[in-house]
């Protein structure tokens, strides 16, 4: 099979990340199998002039649909040229062999999308502050309960991902009103995606390829309990979100094994390391689903209208005690 051609799709929205956004857009040109990449801004003015006046020999445009990482990733797809678009997070910084690994996943039959591992960076003061590898997806990596090998799965994560450019049109790209918007810790839009792709086509394939890696920044704020407790409530929404969306039975599939099986056996884990940080990633666990279980009953109850459009989630729909 010829190798298809590729647009890697970054998007930005604050100049806080500009030292993160360059490396992130370096590391995507040296990508062998690149084609193309494109910087899509979202609805930041001075972020735009300042990212084509650094790039001026890549696309980079201004998100043409809503403010969010939706419509930034849609206005990313339409523009591309590519047969595959690979998604890159402004805060992740690619390995060399990335793409060539995703490429190389989509080859197989039936394989529409394919996502990599993100392996974190923490600030070098905190380290992984009050983490257990269980925990690695409330700052977007790849955590303790995912697939260790290649293989199919439900859903990718979203700083490191690829898919067919025609399945992601046909799909009608991803939803607004889910996902992230600015610094608001929503979540969901690629997970909501690939089950929207797996029902349409129950032949279509998702596929988890751990030999791509991207380094994920965590940064400082990211690595306090307040921000635990933050992502986690959000994350409930999320899926109270996605489960009116697709069905409660696929879009939370995959959770039900995490919360019955992989984070019980953390807990009792870190229990048992008390005085060796272990309390304090007892206590991150517990936080984390008792916010996500919160979460989710606050968004059921307002049957998602909290996240239905780009603006802020009101603070009075907020648990005692989130910030």
């Amino acid at each position: 099979m010829s190798v298809p051609t590729v647009a890697v799709v970054i998007c930005a929205y604050t100049q806080q990340r500009w030292g993160d956004l360059q490396d992130s857009v370096e590391s995507a040109k040296r990508q062998p199998n690149a084609t193309e990449v494109v910087v899509v801004i979202d609805h930041e003015p001075e972020l735009f002039l300042r990212a084509k006046a650094r790039w001026p020999e890549l696309l980079v445009v201004e998100n043409s649909e809503d403010r969010g990482l939706s419509g930034a990733r849609n206005t990313g797809v339409a523009l591309a040229e590519s047969e595959v678009v690979a998604f890159l997070d402004d805060d992740a910084t690619a390995d060399d062999d990335w793409l060539a690994h995703l490429v190389e996943a989509l080859s197989l039959p039936d394989v529409v999308g394919v996502g990599g591992r993100a392996t974190p960076s923490w600030p070098t003061a905190t380290g992984a502050g009050p983490y257990p590898d269980e925990l690695l997806w409330i700052v977007g990596c790849s955590y303790t309960g995912l697939p260790t090998e290649p293989g199919d799965v439900r859903n990718v994560i979203g700083s490191s991902m690829a898919f067919r450019r025609d399945v992601l049109l046909a799909a009608g790209g991803f939803r607004s009103g889910i996902g992230r918007v600015g610094n608001q810790p929503l979540g969901c839009e690629e997970t909501e995606l690939c089950i929207r792709i797996a029902q349409a086509d129950p032949t279509a394939r998702i596929r988890f390829e751990p030999r791509s890696n991207v380094s994920h920044r965590v940064s400082p704020d990211r690595v306090a309990m307040r921000y635990v407790r933050r992502r986690s409530y959000y994350e409930g929404i999320s899926k109270a979100v996605l489960s009116r969306r697709v069905g409660a039975k696929d879009s939370l599939s995959s959770e039900s094994t995490y919360l019955t099986k992989v984070l019980p056996k953390a807990l009792f884990r870190e229990l048992g390391r008390l005085g060796r940080g272990g309390g304090t990633r007892a206590v991150a666990i517990v936080t984390c689903v008792l916010g996500t279980v919160t979460g989710y009953a606050v968004g059921r109850f307002l049957g998602g209208v909290v996240v239905a459009s780009p603006t802020p989630v009101p603070v009075a729909v907020q648990p005692v005690g989130a910030p």
